[in-house]
């Protein structure tokens, strides 16, 4: 099996270590490909023709209505072999084809919402200026070289998210993808490379973030850090990055809150609380794992809860009656199990899963049982860590006070929702939760034109929205004096 390539200058190259890794299907443990391991050369190597793209072509100079239309095209060719890539990221994660479907339409919709703001305000804004016979502008300008490192649960969606704007301001890159899920990234870099790209404007170097992801992180020809993925590898790429005070974007997860008052729609309340953390497994940065329920319906939404999550099908993401597919690797299920059994051993209660399934057909992937854990508390660590599985904690409240206090009773502060058909008790609610978005009566949405991010240690900055692509531009106060004369101060 020949190797993947990365994307670097223009070129489709291998790892100047000639290393390779193997990737994984999840759900049986097969071989799908095997990619170029990159190394530190190779990231210097990406950083430096990104560097060069930026200070000598016109990638950024060419008019934004130019750059827009190149970034129309690569959503083009990604409705074009939509297929493909959905099958690619279900091998690649082990999610259902259905959910890999919704997500290449989703990408699609991130690259045109970035075209068409690629040329708003191209002109700047003028302010009113307060000295006489002068004018004032501000315009926003690209940062310049920008590294992006992107996880493995929603590969090609979160690149999207970096590589649209990022694009679309006039800014060259370097992207490194998980090195397990890679395979949707090198997809769309030929898309890019297809759509008419310039050379050394986007760069693809795979490999473990240990070497390359340090490296785009501390590397002084770098300008920003684009990062989605753990709150402790965020921490360091914090610091990695003061080399030489680089901007930052971080998206660093989040231990999300599903508050559900009695008065909600109770089987609209029940079907939400599921779809708010067992889409892909629970491996996702805003699930609602934490649902927190009124006292007097807390027995009763339990009980109907528990009776659907033990109907939930698992299975191949490629057959139609799949409902959730496995983990992404052996060992992230070893942390779901030693999460829950942590929890048994507060004092959680296993009301639902809790183990690996016993079912022959689902022996060689890997898979856990949708599980559901009672009793318990906000002083557990299972309610207070990111878990990233299908594992729903659930407490209880008696008042609405209480309810906000067990809400923002984190260091995570992605998001949260609420349940209750009293509108003013809600925006009542969300008005004191202490998170980047939050829903009343849903969960888990999002589209491109609002603002993705998180308070407290769920982040800096935010993507998406008109917000996400300010992070990739510099603000510039330009301005003219009008009648020009000597002050003659120093006379």
């Amino acid at each position: 099996m020949e190797a993947k390539k990365m994307f670097i200058n223009g070129e489709w190259v291998e790892s100047s270590s000639g290393s390779v890794r193997d990737i994984i299907n999840p759900y049986n443990r097969e071989i799908i490909a095997t990619v170029s391991e990159g190394s530190i050369d190779d990231a210097k190597h990406a950083i430096a023709a990104a560097r060069k793209a930026f200070n000598e072509n016109d990638w950024a100079a060419i008019p934004a209505t130019e750059r827009g239309k190149v970034v129309h095209e690569i959503a083009d060719l990604i409705e074009r072999d939509r297929e493909e890539l959905a099958d690619l990221e279900s091998l690649d994660t082990g999610k259902t084809v259905a959910e890999s479907l919704i997500d290449m339409d989703d990408i699609a919709a991130v690259f045109r919402y970035y075209a068409e703001l690629a040329d708003k305000e191209a002109d700047g804004e003028m302010i009113n200026s307060p000295i006489p016979n002068s004018t004032s502008k501000i315009v926003r300008e690209p940062i310049g070289v920008c590294s992006q490192i992107t996880p493995w649960n929603y590969p090609l969606l979160q690149a999207s998210w970096k590589l649209a704007p990022a694009l679309a301001a006039g800014n060259t890159l370097v992207m490194k993808p998980s090195e397990i899920t890679p395979l949707t990234s090198i997809k769309v870099f030929e898309l890019m490379e297809e759509a008419g790209v310039p050379k050394g404007v986007v760069n693809l170097v795979l490999g473990p973030g240990k070497s390359v992801g340090e490296e785009l992180a501390s590397n002084e020809d770098v300008d920003l850090v684009s990062f989605t993925g753990g709150l402790e590898t965020g921490k360091k790429i914090m610091q990695a990055a003061s080399s030489n005070v680089k901007k930052l974007a971080l998206e660093l997860g989040g231990k999300n809150p599903n508050v559900i008052f009695a008065d909600a729609d109770f089987d609209t309340a029940v079907d939400q609380a599921m779809n708010a953390v067992f889409f892909h497994a629970g491996q996702v940065c805003s699930a609602g794992t934490r649902l927190i329920v009124e006292e007097r319906i807390h027995d009763k939404f339990v009980d109907a809860l528990v009776k659907r999550v033990k109907k939930i099908r698992l299975g191949s993401g490629f057959e139609e009656s799949t409902q959730m597919g496995p983990l992404i690797s052996k060992e992230h299920l070893n942390k779901v199990i030693d999460y829950v059994e942590k929890g048994k051993r507060e004092g959680a209660t296993v009301a639902a899963g809790g183990g690996i399934p016993d079912n022959p057909e689902l022996q060689n992937g890997f898979f856990y049982l949708p599980t559901v854990l009672t009793d318990c508390t906000t002083d557990m660590r299972v309610v207070q860590d990111e878990g990233f599985g299908p594992v729903i904690t659930v407490e209880k409240f008696t008042t609405e006070e209480e309810a906000v206090q067990l809400a923002n009773d984190s260091i995570y502060g992605l998001s949260g929702g609420v349940f209750t058909n009293d509108i003013a008790k809600a925006e009542r609610f969300v008005a004191k939760m202490r998170m980047g978005t939050v829903w009343i009566n849903d969960v888990n949405l999002y589209f491109p034109q609002a603002p993705w991010g998180g308070y407290k240690q769920s982040g800096i900055g935010r993507e998406l929205g008109k917000t996400g692509l300010e992070e990739y531009q510099e603000i510039k106060h330009i301005f003219r004096n009008l009648k020009p004369k000597p002050l003659n101060w120093f006379k």
